[in-house]
């Protein structure tokens, strides 16, 4: 009997499989799809990311990212990195460097999805095999989060996001974060030659009208080749618990609020070392006490941002403020760029 099953072999995923291994326990990562891997994300590491990923041994390509910037038509503000820069990457070169590292670590990857999960006192069977823990990173759509039972009902507005890549030479270190009046748009620069651009919108639209409507993009854009434009949402996902009998939820398959602040990957990572300690310790549901602590500090700034953006008279104020206010601003991006 295997010590630890991992459903899904994105970064999270990849991770905990690193951390188990390092623990000294048996485990596969199982993942139907074919790799390298490639989401809809804006693809930029916060130093916290990147940090644990050097921990691991784990040096993706990319380019450095040293803070963020916000624009809209009128003003525009920046706060540097405090401790050190990001680093932009592409998802495929992420998951490549992952993979390498999960292969360098023994750690056997099966091409299979998770079908079916039943829990046992002292054991949980995954597709009728028998493994210690279940640790589910199979994202957003997590089927392993439904086969559990943990999958609450969806309310409220709902958010998409769209992402591509063009061959322009990144013009900044920073991800800028582009403000109009239905989306946001973050340019991080993936390697010399290359930017990608992400979405954020709650109305669905095609991705040139979207770009569009930020008339500084769409110039400096003007008539840029695109590659196929990749989508996910909606974005808010729910759960009713992170720890069903010896299954532990991850990453988006633990739920997922917004992508606005970008913080995503790292929190993930938090979550992955810590659902692996709490299976080594014999105690899977101290996970959802390191869970809701983890997350806190992130779910109160995407949550205030969040609801800022959906007030359009609040949402033109977002940009001209953190001009005047240059070291609250720093502030919380200082909150997000450390280790969740």
């Amino acid at each position: 009997m295997r010590d630890l099953v991992v459903a899904g072999g994105g970064p999270v995923g990849l991770v905990a499989a690193l951390h188990a291994a390092r623990a000294g326990l048996d485990v596969v990562v199982r993942e139907p799809r074919r790799p390298p891997i490639d989401k809809a994300c804006g693809e930029g590491l916060m130093p916290g990311a990147l940090a644990a990923l050097t921990d691991l041994g784990v040096d993706p390509p990319g380019v450095p990212i040293t803070g963020i910037r916000y624009v809209d038509d009128h003003d525009s503000a920046v706060a540097e990195f405090r401790h050190g820069p990001g680093r932009g990457v592409r998802r495929t070169a992420l998951s490549a460097a992952l993979l390498d590292a999960v292969a360098a670590a023994g750690v056997e990857v099966v091409a299979r999805p998770v079908e079916a999960v039943e829990q046992r006192d002292d054991h949980v069977l995954v597709d009728d095999e028998p493994a210690g823990h279940l640790i589910a990173a199979d994202g957003l759509h997590s089927r392993v989060r439904r086969l559990v039972g943990a999958e609450r009902d969806l309310s409220g507005a709902k958010r998409y996001g769209l992402r591509a890549h063009t061959a322009v030479a990144p013009w900044s270190s920073e991800v800028e974060v582009h403000w109009s009046r239905r989306s946001e748009a973050y340019v991080t620069p993936v390697a010399r030659d290359e930017v990608g651009l992400a979405i954020l919108t709650d109305r669905p639209a095609p991705f040139a009208e979207l770009l569009a409507d930020h008339r500084g993009l769409a110039e400096r854009f003007a008539g840029a080749t695109w590659s196929p434009v990749r989508g996910a949402g909606p974005l808010r996902q729910r759960v009713t618990r992170r720890v069903v009998g010896r299954t532990l939820l991850v990453g988006d398959a633990a739920g997922y609020l917004d992508a606005i602040t970008g913080e995503g990957i790292a929190l993930g990572l938090a979550q992955a070392a810590a659902a692996v300690e709490a299976v080594v310790a014999g105690c899977a549901e101290d996970y959802e006490t390191a869970y809701r602590r983890l997350g806190r500090r992130h779910q109160l700034l995407t949550q205030a941002l969040l609801s800022s953006a959906r007030v359009p008279a609040v949402r033109r104020l977002i940009v001209p403020t953190a001009a005047r206010l240059p070291r609250v601003f720093g502030a919380a991006v200082d909150q997000l760029a450390r280790p969740a």
